[in-house]
């Protein structure tokens, strides 16, 4: 549990805030003579030294090596976002970058993108934003045989859009069986979303199992779950700026940046830690290992939802980098981010 900045003393919210500050600003630990000379408090190094050791024993800062100053932990940095941090709005140039990028026409797609290759560059780390899911109506089912062995499971939404997916065959399968499967699908999943066809087809094949021939019973089987499976997977993750998370800090750990580049091909886990933020109605500060997703790298996520017309969460935008970014700067710039998406869309 962090320990409450009110159970602090004056002189130990000083020398964190000094510590935290300078971590944050140079990615270094920083020893108690410096702070002694940078004049901001009339402690000796030795006064400075204690205290600390005072915030070492509290778990809020360490020292990485035993000859070195100190940094802030994770816990430490996460009792100066939510206690110390004294944010910053975004500057007028800042604002003008974002709105600029985010006003010009075109699909919403492209003003999403737009938007966090803004956020990117202004905050030096990697823009992440989740698309607003899509739910295509769907009009048609097929399965086109390709071999004795497989199928090509045909979707068509009433938009015209078509997707494709492989399937497994049963050993012997009947061709009758797959227009059997594929009338029985398309007439009871027409003008319905993917997640909405997946309840109704396993609820339909469950009452007419035995007006249907068991192989068609099993390709519609497999049907349902390549719909649950589409359903699933639908939230669609754009990332900008990947080169940021690469800087002259980072070279010297290369083993973190990574494991966090590798976190970062792996959208769909990403894409699952910012649907968590749906539901906050302010932006939200994952810092490193609070999410097992990011307890190798290191890393932090600030995210903010964005809105649509009817008022409701459709995505969330932000960005992902170092434990070290700038959180008292970047944090109002994607909660503005997050502001004009919403108006962009209502």
């Amino acid at each position: 549990m962090t320990t409450p900045v009110h159970e602090l003393t004056d002189r130990a919210r000083d020398v964190f805030r000094v510590v935290v500050e300078s971590y944050l600003g140079s990615g270094a630990p920083i020893g108690s003579r410096t702070i002694s000379k940078l004049g901001a408090m009339n402690l000796s190094p030795a006064s400075i030294r204690n205290v600390m050791q005072d915030l070492e024993e509290l778990g809020l800062l360490a020292a990485p090596h035993t000859s070195a100053g100190r940094m802030p932990t994770e816990l430490g940095l996460r009792l100066f976002v939510d206690g110390m941090m004294q944010a910053a709005e975004p500057t007028a140039d800042e604002r003008a970058v974002i709105e600029g990028r985010i006003s010009k026409g075109g699909p919403i797609e492209d003003a999403l993108a737009a938007a966090t290759a803004a956020l990117s560059g202004l905050s030096q780390c990697a823009g992440i934003v989740l698309v607003p899911k899509k739910e295509p109506r769907l009009r048609q089912f097929t399965f086109v045989p390709l071999s004795p062995s497989q199928a090509l499971a045909v979707l068509v939404g009433e938009d015209g859009s078509v997707e494709n997916r492989v399937v497994d065959l049963p050993a012997g399968l009947p061709v009758t069986a797959l227009v059997e499967a594929g009338n029985f699908m398309s007439s009871r999943m027409a003008g319905m979303t993917l997640a909405e066809a997946a309840v109704a087809l396993a609820r339909d094949i469950d009452r007419e199992r035995a007006a249907l021939d068991q192989a068609a019973q099993q390709l519609v089987e497999k049907g349902i779950a390549i719909l649950s499976q589409d359903s699933a997977q639908r939230p669609v993750l754009i990332v900008r700026g990947t080169a940021h998370l690469i800087d002259d800090a980072a070279a010297a750990d290369l083993d973190r940046v990574r494991h966090l580049l590798d976190e970062i091909e792996g959208k769909q886990d990403i894409a699952r830690l910012l649907e968590n933020s749906r539901d906050g109605a302010s932006t939200k500060v994952f810092i490193g290992a609070e999410n097992k997703l990011f307890a190798l790298s290191g890393s932090s996520v600030i995210a903010a939802p964005y809105h649509g017309r009817d008022g409701r969460v459709v995505g969330v935008i932000g960005v992902i980098g170092p434990t070290r970014l700038n959180y008292a700067r970047v944090v109002p710039m994607v909660d503005f981010t997050a502001q004009t998406l919403t108006r962009l869309m209502t």
